[in-house]
């Protein structure tokens, strides 16, 4: 299987590069997290060039990106560390435009034209509460799985509770009122959302390959300029080798995330387990990265003038808006040989 992007998708990377650098520079992500972590001005720019509508199939009225196109622009999203719900959004948008219902139509239309932005609980309800919903803070809809239902649930202030976090991200907890839309109800809710989380998962690891890359390249520039005794410190092998085994690490994460994209884009019997691999080794890989990324800055990667702890903290967080690693390789397990009977 060739994993190289093609012409097109290089472009495509190399676009939303060129946005990311004009809208979600630093100074700006800084800006963001003294608010609510959204930037109304990177997410307007991102909307005029489609980020959304890209995810949708052609005959649900958008551009039909492959999923592993989305990937590559969820690592640029990852590197800016974008204060911007995109992999929700879209993968909000993906899964009402399978359902195809009058409900959701409606739905995917005013996401689509940017009437409303709809977000996506990754953890189903728990006693009538959505815990920790990506863009939960900043959405107008958010679609939740409650028991055996796939509800649309208004974002209102009365219904949503901002989760203050290091990592800056909009979260909130929802909890469910009278006023939803049911979409779906029994196995084809419970199918709908596990396919929806799987490519988030799959998504979410490719910003966590982006963010990893970035953090990295920071680090690799820093120890190249910082001496000591004579010497770059970068020269040392305590700093050397632990950034080589980074660099190694994240082209195995990359290569592994698109393979996953690939597979499950494709629906092949894979790509449910692979996804859930991506994620799991996207965030180990992402997390230790950026900790070395803190470490060899010193004192200064602790101090928010340096962008260092600005990666440090999303890795953290940004995974833990549906779990651990533990909990990716558990699906993974389950995925493969099925969930464990109770002795």
């Amino acid at each position: 299987m060739n994993l190289a992007p093609a012409e097109e998708q290089e472009a495509l990377v190399a676009s939303f590069a060129d946005l990311l650098a004009r809208h979600a520079t630093p100074d700006r992500v800084r800006a963001a997290e003294r608010t609510d972590g959204f930037d109304p001005e990177l997410w307007k720019a991102l909307l005029d060039v489609g980020v959304v509508e890209m995810a949708v199939p052609e005959s649900r009225g958008g551009w039909g990106a492959a999923l592993l196109d989305l990937a590559l622009v969820a690592e640029q999203i990852g590197a800016a560390a974008a204060a911007a719900p995109v992999i929700e959004a879209q993968v909000a948008a993906r899964l009402l435009a399978a359902l195809d219902t009058t409900a959701t139509r409606e739905a995917l239309a005013t996401a689509l034209n940017g009437d409303r932005l709809v977000t996506i609980a990754v953890r189903p309800a728990d006693a009538g509460v959505a815990s920790l919903v990506p863009g939960g803070a900043v959405a107008d809809e958010a679609v939740v799985f409650d028991g055996d239902r796939l509800l649309l649930v208004p974002l209102l202030d009365g219904t949503r509770t901002a989760v203050a976090n290091l990592a800056a991200a909009p979260l909130a907890d929802v909890t469910i009122a009278a006023d939803v839309t049911e979409l779906a109800e029994g196995e084809p809710a419970a199918g709908a959302f596990e396919a929806a989380l799987d490519e988030w998962l799959v998504l979410t690891a490719a910003a966590l390959v982006g963010l990893g890359a970035a953090s990295q390249r920071l680090t690799v520039g820093y120890v190249k300029e910082r001496r000591a005794w004579d010497l770059p410190i970068g020269a040392y092998q305590a700093v050397a080798h632990p950034l080589a085994n980074a660099a190694t690490a994240l082209d195995g994460a990359r290569l592994l995330v698109a393979r996953a994209a690939e597979e499950l884009g494709q629906g092949r019997p894979r790509g449910r387990e692979l996804a859930a691999m991506a994620f799991a080794f996207a965030a180990e890989t992402a997390r230790q990265v950026t900790y070395d990324g803190v470490h060899f800055h010193g004192g200064n990667g602790f101090t928010l003038e340096f962008d260092a702890q600005l990666y440090y903290r999303r890795a953290r967080g940004w995974a833990r808006v549906w779990g651990e690693p533990r909990d990716a390789y558990r699906r993974v397990g389950r995925t493969r040989y099925g969930r464990a009977q109770e002795v």
